[in-house]
């Protein structure tokens, strides 16, 4: 018998190949997805929702999710960028900003419930480690809306600003289980929490404290780093003020629209249809390419 070369064909490869496309390229934790959505059969087809939190170079974006089958399901959003509308126009990806953008998450979807009244969590932000707890409603004890803390990808290390996210969302009256071992301020010998160091990061001192470090050590950095706070006229001992009625608009009204945005009516559906298609190149046929090479080769001829 001459000698026969066995090659292996896609299906002997699709056994060791990763089960599902977002887990081979690294975008999502299935691990972590399976425990986050999985909801107990005595629930009763009860939605089980998760606090989604994720950063990009320039934006926080907060949601309450839950899972179907079909997908997943955005209950409420808030983003870091809607924070302008409340006095924050700087540092938006820090930890206070994203503090805040929690809190302005919590205070929509507690609004939207209509059970913002009962819940009001914590009204002045003061460190200390606080869980949401059953309320009176109409004569009724009823409990907090639950859901879940999902970090994705995010590293947990103690002081992430995904905590930050979470612990305003937590003092915003959202219940959020969670312990006070990753926040900023947690001895992990003494395995206590300094409230004073937690309130110190709510409320941008850490931010504070650089800037004063840098316009004492560098001039010129600082003036470059933190120009747009210097035009704005903000300085290190004013953050604090600004973060403080940051917290106050949002829970006055978390659905505050920007200056520019009152007045103005809303686009149909139609009209961004429209929008999307000014910016889509049109198809050429056949006969019009064709006529566009002709229309080269002239130039072409010309030139020389």
């Amino acid at each position: 018998m001459p000698f026969t070369k066995l090659v292996k064909n896609s299906a002997y490869f699709s056994r060791y190949q990763v089960k599902y496309k977002r887990r081979r390229s690294g975008k999502t934790d299935y691990y972590a997805r399976k425990r986050l959505i999985t909801q107990a059969k005595n629930k009763y087809n009860a939605p089980k929702y998760r606090l989604v939190v994720r950063f990009t170079n320039k934006d926080i974006i907060c949601q309450i999710v839950k899972s179907e089958i079909v997908g997943d399901k955005v209950f409420c959003a808030a983003y870091s960028h809607e924070l302008k509308r409340f006095g924050v126009s700087h540092g938006l990806t820090n930890w206070a900003a994203a503090y805040c953008t929690g809190l302005l998450l919590a205070r929509r979807a507690l609004k939207k419930l209509e059970i913002d009244e009962a819940f009001t969590g914590v009204e002045e932000a003061d460190g200390e480690y606080k869980l949401t707890e059953s309320a009176e409603v109409d004569g009724e004890t009823r409990r907090p809306f639950k859901c879940f803390l999902d970090v994705g990808l995010t590293r947990t290390s103690t002081g992430a600003r995904v905590f930050g996210a979470m612990k305003g969302a937590s003092d915003g009256g959202l219940h959020i289980p969670h312990s006070e071992k990753r926040f900023p301020g947690y001895d992990i010998e003494s395995k206590e929490l300094d409230a004073e160091t937690l309130r110190k990061y709510i409320f941008g001192g850490h931010v504070a404290e650089y800037m004063e470090t840098l316009a004492d050590d560098d001039e010129e950095r600082y003036k470059s780093q933190f120009s747009g706070y210097l035009d704005d006229e903000i300085e290190a001992d004013g953050l604090e003020e600004l973060y403080s009625e940051a917290h106050s608009q949002i829970r006055a009204d978390p659905w505050k629209k920007a200056e520019e945005e009152e007045g103005k009516e809303k686009k149909t559906k139609e009209e961004w249809k429209a929008e999307s298609k000014k910016y889509r190149q049109k198809k050429l046929t056949y006969e019009e390419r064709q006529e566009k090479v002709q229309k080269k080769i002239k130039a072409l001829a010309k030139d020389e």
